[in-house]
């Protein structure tokens, strides 16, 4: 049986893809991820979607930008079917971000109040970034996807909100849950280790 001319060709395109932008696709997803296998099963996805929906591709954008987008959309995924595995956790964290106020609701003082306030900045600093990375992958993955989706997609309220099947209060609240679980890991493992 002969093959499709045009079904060649697509998988030669999507084959010059994987040379061409497979190691960046790879490293994006493993930034944003943290874990090595997974970030190998969401690229492999991404050129599977992209053999699918060959004929979704007009060039509007460049091959990267439309392999960087189906990428990003993996991730999202990837941390909304976490995020329902995981909610128990969610309330772990919450009891554990309870013990940070006292009886008046009032920051327990720990002696790293001033290191806030350096105007260093911290995210130019790789070493930060790799303690940050960390702190993110110890949060609750549906708290995790609500800080990547608003501090590093830029997403709108209300679209993170129908991603996570939350109300807009829970959302805020998870975010500002998850800031608090940030600040204790970055002062434990950045500010008092320095």
């Amino acid at each position: 049986m002969e093959k499709n001319p045009r079904e060649v060709s697509k998988h030669v395109v999507v084959s010059e893809w994987v040379n061409s932008h497979g190691d960046y696709l790879y490293s994006w997803a493993y930034h944003k991820t943290g874990n090595k296998e997974v970030a190998e099963d969401l690229v492999q996805e991404v050129f599977l979607a992209a053999v699918k929906n060959f004929e979704g591709f007009k060039e509007k954008s460049s091959a990267k930008t439309w392999l960087l987008k189906i990428l990003n959309n993996k991730i999202i995924d990837h941390y909304r079917k976490s995020a329902k595995k995981t909610v128990h956790l969610d309330d772990q964290a919450f009891q554990f971000t309870e013990t940070l106020f006292n009886a008046h609701g009032n920051w327990k003082a720990n002696g790293l109040e001033d290191a806030w306030s350096n105007d260093t900045h911290l995210l130019d600093d790789p070493a930060f970034n790799g303690v940050m990375n960390v702190c993110m992958e110890d949060l609750p993955p549906r708290w995790r996807l609500a800080v990547i989706s608003k501090y590093i997609f830029d997403k709108e309220t209300l679209e993170i909100c129908q991603e996570l099947e939350i109300s807009k209060t829970n959302y805020w609240q998870v975010l500002h849950r998850a800031k608090l679980l940030l600040k204790k890991c970055l002062e434990v493992n950045w500010f008092g280790a320095n």
